[in-house]
């Protein structure tokens, strides 16, 4: 398993992710989930993935192939992000049905499924932000709804839905999304370091300037975690007791 989000703000994309790839308790390894793509001055793409690792490497190698070999249809032609997410999505099923198909890989019980987050930016189209479905089919971020996950979504989303607003800052919205991974961390075995974390500003088609990648034991991660668990429990202390309830009653 592994957890990635990310968030469509008024001046940009945020993307964050971990590396854990977990193949049982005696095959945990580290990949990153984080690809990028960019045409300078042209497009700034960036895609996440999880879900089975050979589908979606198999995704990403494709994707790499088809740029390579120009082929009929491949990111550097596409007019819209949201094109791209189309052919994305036909790549994850047809990845997947080599699995099912007589003859494939296929055993009771193995689940070839990935998704994927895709966004960036089209020189003369506002940045997008896509998730993509194992199925193929795919929803995108809005103003009400700015932030999109996959993988092990459901311990870092607290977090996200107190903090994060359209008009949140970018470096405030990197906190937030390192913390939501952090979180997750706490919580679930199979989501590890090292984070990734990358802020895209709206028409800068700069390849992707603001970037870092922090290990479980880097200096910005430990102090963020110290300081978060301690204002937590300091706000919990903070609470109402109960004894007023009770004695009201």
């Amino acid at each position: 398993m592994t957890y990635c989000l990310a968030i469509q703000l008024d001046e940009g994309l945020v993307f964050c992710s971990d590396s854990r790839t977990n193949a049982g308790a005696d095959r945990v390894s580290t990949y990153s989930k984080m690809h990028r793509f960019a045409v300078q001055g042209d497009r700034s793409l960036i895609l996440l993935t999880a879900g089975n690792l050979a589908t979606s490497q198999a995704v990403v190698s494709q994707i790499q192939r088809d740029l390579e070999e120009n082929a009929e249809f491949n990111m550097s032609d596409a007019k819209y992000v949201s094109e791209i997410a189309e052919y994305i999505g036909q790549l994850n099923v047809a990845e997947q049905e080599k699995h099912r198909r007589p003859g494939g890989p296929d055993a009771e019980g193995f689940n070839a499924s990935a998704s994927f987050i895709l966004g960036g930016q089209v020189k003369g189209q506002p940045s997008e932000l896509y998730l993509i479905y194992p199925e193929g089919n795919y929803i995108t971020a809005s103003k009400q709804h700015p932030y999109l996950q996959i993988g092990e979504t459901k311990y870092g989303k607290p977090i996200l839905d107190r903090i994060i607003q359209p008009d949140t800052s970018p470096e405030i919205a990197m906190r937030c999304g390192l913390l939501s991974i952090d979180s997750t961390m706490r919580s679930n075995a199979t989501v590890g370091p090292p984070l990734e974390c990358l802020f895209y500003r709206n028409d800068s088609l700069d390849g992707f300037q603001h970037y870092c990648k922090l290990d479980e034991n880097h200096p910005y991660l430990t102090s963020i975690r110290q300081t978060w668990d301690e204002n937590i429990r300091s706000a919990f202390q903070q609470l109402p007791s109960l004894t007023e309830v009770f004695e009201a009653g």
